[in-house]
């Protein structure tokens, strides 16, 4: 690419700071300051009815803040940024919470939920078998059918992708066998060998007659594709748009990004994992080392959940009603018992369920010898903490591995200052010493795994868009136990007296890190 073409370094940092959070806290920052300026130059004489002012909506806004719903650590966050700088801290408080937009994709994606409920319907059947296979998956069953609208399902192939490379080898091949529709919905998409190709076969399948639906959060207008290339893909008869637009200091939906990565083709076929698509994701480019990232493909019934998932999404800023049933396809009437139980799920912000977390505390509950972790991000709230800790005192081996190249410095960071309680609490924690684990993996006791987006971290948790596959009694779970086994001889443990070495700066900024790592 040109130097015409590819933006500065330093262009990229300023469209970063325009539209993300950074430029919210700096804008108001300065409104601080200024605010405090022209109090003691030009209000000196009522600044006692000013100070008094600012104390009442201080205190008014805490109280609010108290009550209201909501995980306490989030809330300890903004009582500290409250009480440190009041004026810019109440007024950042004030502006999160009344964004208008965040109000209404919230009711959009309550109604669209009651639009696809017909088409999530839970077979009464299929929870039968689980109770009498392993009650306490029927539970969680239960909870994401009757609570979320996520089925469980039987007859479902799975396919486990321990590297990107062989993934995208897979979805190249299912692509071509596109006939009816192919649904692609990523949080990342960056132009190289990766996108070109699939780009490619989906122009040709439009050619075909095949309808293409192509959806990536906003994010990636910033640095990576130009803001109008929903519009270019458009020209080639691919429908396509961005989700979760950015606009400078405008909104807070930055905070609430689409970090879900499915592919769904024909209602026969689907794909989900951690895998985006860009370059590094296949190792066709070197950016951290080697990129550790997995995936899974579903081939049967439960693919119509991620088919229903796309839909939701792609409909929250659609005004026309969709024709869901165009896109079902017919359920096996023969019954496989060795494919086991397969829930494909979602997680949404604005729902008051942490879909995400739930799984994994479930997982960390109900396991009875081991619960095996790859995540990128180490970044928990005391309720994971908690759990993970638990499970390890009670005799279950509990082991995490991390990136040993780190993407984000300074979240990498953070997760430090959680090493020294995890391993004192018996938690081993592994770094992956070829380079980045992108990998969202929990598997446990050769039985239960899930392969998603989820990272353990409060973005993840919390605040994005995310989606996962929990699998249940299919051989495949073995195939992931031997991947964690295979990465983890390429891993360093990390040990207590490591922790304790570690440099008083690098403490410092872990720890005073940690204290906005809700808000990060």
């Amino acid at each position: 690419m040109s130097s015409q073409q590819e933006p500065s370094t330093a262009k990229k940092g300023l469209f970063r700071i325009v539209f993300s959070r950074t430029g919210i806290i700096l804008l108001l920052l300065v409104v601080q300051i200024a605010m405090m300026a022209g109090t003691v130059f030009y209000l000196h004489e009522y600044i006692h009815y000013v100070y008094g002012a600012t104390i009442i909506l201080q205190v008014v806004t805490l109280i609010y803040l108290i009550n209201a719903e909501g995980n306490p650590a989030f809330k300890m966050t903004w009582i500290l940024c409250i009480l440190a700088v009041p004026v810019f801290g109440v007024v950042f408080y004030i502006f999160v919470k009344m964004q208008v937009g965040t109000r209404y994709m919230q009711n959009r994606l309550a109604a669209l939920k009651i639009e696809t409920d017909p088409y999530m319907q839970q077979d009464t059947d299929v929870i039968d078998a689980i109770w009498a296979s392993k009650s306490a998956n029927a539970n969680l069953a239960y909870y994401l059918s009757n609570q979320l609208g996520f089925p469980t399902y039987r007859n479902t192939d799975v396919k486990y992708f321990p590297l990107g490379e062989y993934k995208f080898k897979a979805m190249i091949q299912e692509l071509r066998k596109a006939k009816k529709y192919i649904f692609m919905e990523y949080f990342i998409v960056e132009k190289g060998y990766m996108w070109g190709s699939i780009l490619q076969i989906l122009r040709e399948k439009v050619k075909e007659g095949v309808e293409v639906r192509f959806m990536y959060d906003g994010m990636c207008a910033i640095s990576m594709l130009p803001y109008r290339y929903p519009a270019r893909l458009r020209k080639y008869g691919i429908k396509c748009k961005m989700s979760n637009k950015v606009r400078p200091f405008l909104s807070t939906t930055q905070n609430n990004r689409d970090h879900r990565k499915i592919c769904v083709i024909d209602g026969k076929v689907g794909f989900a994992g951690g895998i985006n698509l860009g370059d590094e994701y296949i190792n066709r480019k070197v950016r951290f080392g080697h990129w550790k990232d997995t995936a899974v493909m579903l081939k049967g019934d439960a693919v119509q959940s991620l088919t229903m998932i796309f839909l939701q999404m792609w409909n929250a800023d659609e005004r026309k009603a969709e024709n869901y049933k165009r896109y079902l396809t017919p359920k096996r009437k023969e019954l496989r018992r060795e494919l086991g139980y397969v829930i494909p799920y979602a997680d949404s912000p604005f729902d008051n369920e942490n879909v995400g977390e739930e799984v994994y505390f479930h997982i960390l509950n109900h396991a009875k010898k081991y619960v095996h972790i790859m995540t990128p991000y180490l970044i928990l709230d005391n309720e994971m903490l908690t759990t993970l800790k638990r499970a390890a005192k009670s005799g279950i081996e509990v082991i995490i591995i991390m990136p040993h190249i780190p993407d984000k410095w300074y979240a990498f960071a953070v997760a430090k200052t959680y090493y020294r309680e995890l391993i004192e609490g018996g938690v081993q924690i592994y770094e992956y010493q070829p380079g980045f684990v992108h990998a969202k993996v929990f598997v446990s006791d050769d039985d239960t795994a899930t392969v998603g987006t989820i990272n353990l971290d409060y973005r993840s948790l919390y605040l994005h868009f995310e989606n996962g596959v929990f699998i249940y009694n299919n051989s495949e779970i073995d195939r992931i136990e031997r991947d964690f086994q295979q990465t983890l001889a390429k891993c360093h443990k990390v040990t207590l007296i490591e922790v304790r070495k570690r440099t008083m700066l690098t403490k410092i900024i872990g720890q005073v890190l940690r204290l906005f790592a809700p808000l990060m």
